[in-house]
C-alpha cells in the first residue's frame, strides 16, 4: 500500500502529503477494503466478500465488485460513484476519476463469460464516463469526460464522445496531457484544423454541385 500512496502523491496535481492520502482519499480507502474482500472471494467466503465489498461502498461511495481483478497502483481520484463491475480487469498505473462505470451491457461472452471491460496499464479513464460490455481499453489510452465507450479502443488513443470516438494518438510528451482523460490542448488544436479542413471541402462541394450553402443545423447534425 505504500507504493500506492507514493503513487498517488506523484500523480496527483495536489500533491498530497502522506498522511492527507492515508486519512483522506476514499479512492485509497476503497482499494484498501477491495484487496481485503478480493482475498475472502478468493478463499470462496463470498458472502463475506460481499460483505466487506458492501461496506467499503457505504464508506467511500466506491463500488468494486471483489471478484474483479485490478492491478498495482489503481488511483481512484476523488472516488465518489465509481463502479467497476465483476469481469473487469484493470492493469497497472491505471487512473479513474469519479463517476466512471465499467459495466455490462447485460450479456455475457459466450466463450469467456465476461461482460465488463478491461482496462489496460497506464490507461485513463474521465469524470462520469461509461466503459460497457467485454472490451478493451488499450494501454496509455484516454476517455473523455462523460464519453459512453461501447467498442474497443487502440493503444495510446484519446476516444471522446457519445458514443466515443477515437480522435487522435496521445502526445509522448506527459507534459501535454490533458485533464479528466481530456485531449490536450496541441490535440485538440490539431483536430479542429483537421475538422475546418473537412467544413472547408464541404462548402467547396455544395458550390460546385448546386447545393444550397451550408447552415447552422448542417454543422450540428455533423456532430449527432
Amino acid at each position: 500500500m505504500c507504493e500506492l500512496i507514493k503513487s498517488i502523491q506523484s500523480r496527483d496535481p495536489a500533491k498530497p502529503t502522506f498522511m492527507e492520502v492515508v486519512l483522506g482519499y476514499n479512492g485509497f480507502h476503497a482499494m484498501v477494503i477491495y484487496r481485503g474482500a478480493h482475498w475472502l472471494w478468493g478463499r470462496k467466503f463470498r458472502a463475506l466478500a460481499r460483505l466487506l465489498s458492501n461496506i467499503g461502498r457505504l464508506l467511500t461511495g466506491v463500488d468494486i465488485h471483489p471478484e474483479a481483478q485490478i492491478g498495482k497502483r489503481l488511483f481512484i481520484d476523488h472516488g465518489t460513484g465509481v463502479v467497476i463491475g465483476q469481469t473487469a480487469i484493470i492493469g497497472d498505473d491505471v487512473t479513474i476519476y469519479h463517476g466512471v462505470t465499467l459495466g455490462g451491457v447485460g450479456r455475457a461472452d459466450d466463450i469467456s463469460g465476461k461482460r465488463h471491460p478491461t482496462v489496460e496499464s497506464g490507461a485513463m479513464i474521465g469524470s462520469g464516463a461509461q466503459v460497457l460490455g467485454n472490451i478493451t481499453v488499450g494501454a496509455g489510452s484516454r476517455v473523455g469526460s462523460n464519453s459512453v465507450v461501447t467498442s474497443s479502443i487502440p493503444a495510446g488513443c484519446t476516444a471522446i464522445g457519445i458514443p466515443a470516438r477515437v480522435i487522435c494518438k496521445n502526445d509522448s510528451d506527459p507534459g501535454e496531457r490533458g485533464g479528466y482523460g481530456l485531449p490536450s490542448a496541441k490535440q485538440m488544436e490539431s483536430f479542429a484544423t483537421l475538422l475546418d479542413s473537412a467544413l472547408s471541402d464541404i462548402d467547396e462541394l455544395r458550390k460546385k454541385t448546386g447545393l444550397p450553402p451550408r447552415t447552422r443545423q448542417d454543422d450540428m447534425d455533423y456532430f449527432i
